[in-house]
């Protein structure tokens, strides 16, 4: 009688927890990485078309997925990125990666135990065949090289531009304010990215950099760094140059193959837009942009 008590207490706690999970107080996350495939996902990688895996660089092993270069004997300018194929404009994404192994031989002295989250970007299949980076927000991954401070959490701005405290920022890049995470050690990354307002970006728990009004400008990296340099079509570089200051509302989430190896596991995200009617079915108290063409009623 005893062990079928207990059966029945689990029982209950367990379709407890699940009516909670329910509540418009729950955050519903939502696993965009199944830990068997890379179903919902596109590739490209630089020179490649899409969704051509160049010599397997993007697989999925042991629940994780892997950027990997086993294959490869030179990295080659091999740049690529997996984007979730869906867009958010509001949300929290939250993703745990580490660095392994050494880097690709012919990857720039820069990449090393370097890679990252790409926010509001452009689609995967909007990039030129040879383009090197979408247009995008990079939340930039570094790993420590044992030789000092190197923070992880940074921010670079390929194709984009922000301000901070109010003013524009111009530089490609902005180091966080994060501790160096040495060795092979996990580490957990997440963005708050609410449309065109404002992006928290945060380290194991710590938020380490803030920027506001995230728009399309200031060319592609730099005047040395252009759009040519960056293998965009003269179409593109047109069409993103017309966009110059024009806001960042919205776009794709993608991860990064830039010649290092690294794992990647536990990818979220946590929608911040939706019905904010509390009458609906489907309202939930934790979003922050309203879009109630999605709420959704008991019928009558």
């Amino acid at each position: 009688m005893k062990k079928i008590h207990y059966i029945l207490l689990a029982f209950v706690l367990s379709a407890s927890a699940a009516i909670a999970q329910k509540g418009p107080d729950q955050p519903e996350w939502i696993s965009i990485f199944n830990g068997k495939d890379l179903s919902g996902w596109d590739i490209k990688i630089a020179g490649q078309p899409l969704n051509d895996n160049y010599k397997n660089t993007f697989r999925v092993e042991d629940g994780m997925m892997r950027v990997m270069y086993d294959q490869y004997k030179t990295f080659d300018g091999k740049y690529g990125h997996i984007y979730y194929n869906k867009p958010f404009s509001y949300y929290k994404v939250r993703v745990t990666y580490r660095f392994v192994g050494d880097q690709t031989p012919g990857g720039d002295s820069w990449n090393v135990r370097n890679s990252g989250i790409m926010l509001h970007s452009q689609s995967a299949k909007s990039l030129s065949i040879g383009q090197t980076f979408p247009v995008s927000l990079e939340m930039q991954f570094l790993g420590g090289l044992g030789k000092g401070p190197r923070s992880t959490g940074n921010l670079c701005t390929p194709g984009t531009q922000v301000y901070m405290s109010g003013k524009l920022r111009p530089e490609h890049c902005t180091d966080s304010d994060s501790k160096t995470y040495d060795g092979d050690q996990w580490v957990t990354a997440e963005a708050i990215v609410l449309g065109d307002s404002i992006v928290h970006q945060l380290i194991n728990g710590d938020t380490v950099l803030t920027y506001e009004k995230p728009e399309v400008g200031g060319g592609f990296v730099s005047q040395d760094h252009d759009w040519s340099a960056g293998h965009f079509s003269p179409e593109a570089a047109k069409y993103w140059n017309g966009r110059a200051n024009t806001s960042l509302k919205e776009g794709y989430i993608a991860l990064q193959a830039e010649s290092h190896p690294i794992d990647f596991k536990q990818v979220e995200v946590l929608n911040l837009k939706g019905c904010m009617d509390p009458k609906a079915l489907n309202y939930k108290s934790y979003y922050v942009k309203s879009d109630n063409t999605q709420c959704q009623y008991k019928k009558k």
